[in-house]
């Protein structure tokens, strides 16, 4: 009896581990959707998402002959939107490089204050932007249907909006740092990957030479009442690989 006990107890262990293996298989296939994808050498996709950017106004303490003196800030965020393509190099089993070229549509309401009088003027810069991003992606291991990743870079800007004469004007080009993270979700079709950038312009790009302004002093007080101006944003973007 005892024996035939040990016998059957045998072929039970034998069975179970036989079977394991299989159904590991089987729980595997049933929760990673598109297990190839992060082998592939290369691959397209495109994304969409929204963005606010901000700029940073450093005051050199300008006085104008009446004895104004002026103080320049952009007083909120407001929502721009953003459209790129993608083209996603695989280096390895951890880093990629990748190129999204793409357009930004947004402005910003810039405000100035006169610190003598409260007197106030109004600007609304209007952006529409070619970027040039280039960043290297960090992703960790692939943890069922999700992989975290960071990603950092460069991203050129070039500014394609007609030029008015306006109280302050941007210059046309721009270069940013990024860092960012965000997250591969991996789907039954495709691949969704929200991510969120933070970028850091580089380039003072306050026009200060307006030929266009020598006639008028009264306006480019404002100009002369800064020693820079730079650009920063903050973008939200929904990648589809």
């Amino acid at each position: 009896m005892m024996k035939t006990l040990r016998i059957l107890i045998h072929i039970i262990v034998i069975a179970v581990a036989c079977a394991t293996p299989a159904a590991a298989r089987t729980l595997n296939d049933k929760l990673h959707n598109r297990p190839y994808a992060d082998m592939r050498k290369w691959h397209l996709g495109f994304s969409v998402g929204a963005y606010t950017s901000d700029l940073l106004f450093t005051h050199n303490g300008y006085t104008t002959e009446g004895g104004e003196q002026w103080r320049i800030d952009q007083p909120a965020y407001q929502p721009g939107f953003c459209v790129n393509g993608l083209f996603d190099l695989r280096l390895n089993n951890y880093f990629a490089l990748r190129l999204s070229p793409g357009m930004y549509f947004g402005s910003r309401d810039v405000s100035m204050l006169e610190l003598n009088t409260g007197a106030k003027e109004r600007q609304n810069i209007k952006s529409t932007l070619i970027v040039l991003p280039v960043d290297i992606k960090f992703a960790a291991m692939r943890l069922r249907n999700a992989r975290p990743y960071v990603v950092g870079g460069v991203m050129p800007a070039f500014d394609v909006t007609k030029k008015r004469s306006d109280i302050m004007r941007l210059k046309s080009a721009d270069c940013y740092v990024s860092i960012g993270f965000g997250c591969d979700f991996y789907l039954p079709y495709f691949k969704l990957n929200p991510e969120i950038k933070f970028c850091f312009g580089l380039s003072d790009i306050l026009e200060h030479e307006r030929p266009d302004l020598v006639d008028d002093p009264n306006k480019f007080k404002f100009t002369q009442s800064l020693a820079k101006a730079t650009s920063k944003m903050i973008v939200l973007t929904f990648y589809f690989e």
